[in-house]
């Protein structure tokens, strides 16, 4: 899916990531709260180059909080990622990624997900739909499960939950038109996420 304009500003999105940040909110039944555990909390980005092959890239580790209530079928997400965090593998490469022109990442060192929207199949999440902002640009963008399940830690004594997501946009979207047509204008995101239930 296609990433659409919203209508909602970047930074009415920023304090309803620190709401996210600080708690359920109290309309929830018994709602549950995850925080991103950042060991396995990244981002992926894929496109086409030059017809050939696919650029490959990850930012992170995300931050972020989640809350469900898988009773009532709803819940909320608020993740953010630093840009300069991105890596290809290949220092040039990402030199010229981070620059204005691109991720800008010295005027822009923030990228975030805020979500309300969140689709259910039995208790798993299914699909999460909210504001994706990049370059100061904020769009809709449904992120698509690929898998999602919950089990119990040793590790952390309390419950994980986590999936794969995928989700679809266009660069110029966001002010990234550099090497069109011959660098690919969609972009691919893969999404992996693990959140510890809060005590």
């Amino acid at each position: 899916m296609t990433a659409a304009p919203v209508h909602r500003t970047a930074p009415t999105a920023l304090l309803l990531a620190g709401a996210l940040a600080a708690g359920a909110s109290p309309a929830l039944a018994e709602p549950a709260t995850y925080s991103l555990e950042p060991e396995h909390s990244w981002v992926q980005f894929e496109l086409h180059h030059f017809g050939t092959s696919t650029i490959r890239g990850r930012l992170g580790p995300a931050a972020g909080r989640v809350v469900l209530d898988r009773a009532e079928r709803r819940g909320e997400v608020g993740v953010t990622v630093a840009t300069a965090s991105l890596s290809t593998g290949t220092s040039l490469f990402d030199a010229r990624i981070r620059a204005t022109d691109l991720l800008a990442t010295d005027e822009y060192p923030t990228a975030w997900f805020v979500a309300r929207e969140l689709r259910f199949e039995g208790d798993s999440v299914a699909e999460v739909r909210g504001e994706f902002t990049l370059r100061g640009t904020s769009r809709t963008l449904s992120l698509r499960a690929e898998r999602f399940g919950c089990y119990e830690s040793e590790r952390f004594r309390r419950e994980v939950c986590g999936g794969d997501f995928v989700g679809d946009f266009r660069r110029s979207d966001f002010g990234m038109s550099f090497g069109l047509p011959f660098v690919g204008d969609a972009v691919t995101l893969r999404v992996q996420v693990e959140a510890v239930r809060d005590p």
